[in-house]
């Protein structure tokens, strides 16, 4: 069994119709990741997760989602376990999008809003049924190129340019200590690392949305699941 630890904040139900395209995304990630990995797939959400519980439910790896709801809402009590998480890193750890944020913040990198949109510019039209989210700042949204600059099995079998699905607004400004970066753009500096020793990764994009036009997302996934969860390679 592995992990998704599911980030969201409860303060999306707020809007029930964004709450209940939400809960339907989660399940479609969870059906898939079981159905690339062949192993079962348990959802937790952020405030249940702790070393504890991954001991206690026999899990083999760990899966972190994104979030659409601002940091300022969640207390560091809510995070305590995710960090301890972070911090034992016994387990394979994939971090997407916050889950990527704060597993760089566990080790002390700095984390924040990649700047304010220059005068005149707009956003990209949100994708995908995402809602909107802080104008006025610069984001990644929609399908866009990363140059991967290390060799990685997460990357295995993906052009030096691969193609993933953006929506943040935030950033890692540098990477902790001991963490390589292995992608990056223009926009962001740091769209993927690993931990030079523990099984820690982190991308900024989100590979759980992909589609027939734009795979890599699916295949970078896959190279995780099996390599770490299930150990049959990519």
């Amino acid at each position: 069994m592995f992990i998704y630890i599911d980030l969201e904040h409860d303060n999306l139900q707020n809007d029930p119709a964004a709450w209940e395209r939400y809960l339907a995304r989660r399940l479609r990630h969870k059906y898939y990741m079981e159905a690339i990995s062949g192993d079962n797939c348990l959802i937790v959400r952020y405030f249940r997760a702790n070393p504890a519980l991954l001991r206690e439910v026999g899990a083999r790896a760990v899966v972190v989602s994104g979030c659409f709801t601002d940091y300022e809402h969640y207390s560091e009590e809510s995070l305590a376990g995710l960090n301890a998480l972070y911090h034992e890193a016994r387990l394979p750890t994939l971090g997407i999008c916050a889950g990527f944020q704060l597993m760089a913040r566990a080790y002390g990198a700095e984390i924040g809003p990649i700047g304010m949109m220059p005068l005149g510019e707009t956003a990209d039209p949100p994708s995908f049924n995402l809602p909107e989210f802080s104008p006025g700042f610069q984001q990644e949204r929609g399908y866009k190129a990363i140059e991967v600059c290390a060799e990685h099995p997460l990357f295995d079998g993906l052009e030096d340019r691969p193609i993933f699905f953006q929506a943040h607004y935030w950033e890692v400004k540098e990477p902790p200590p001991e963490f390589q970066v292995l992608a990056r753009n223009d926009v962001n500096g740091i769209q993927a690392m690993a931990h030079e020793t523990r099984p820690l990764f982190g991308v900024q994009f989100h590979p759980t949305i992909h589609s027939a036009d734009y795979p890599d997302g699916r295949r970078l996934l896959e190279n995780f699941l099996r390599h770490y969860v299930t150990g049959n390679g990519a």
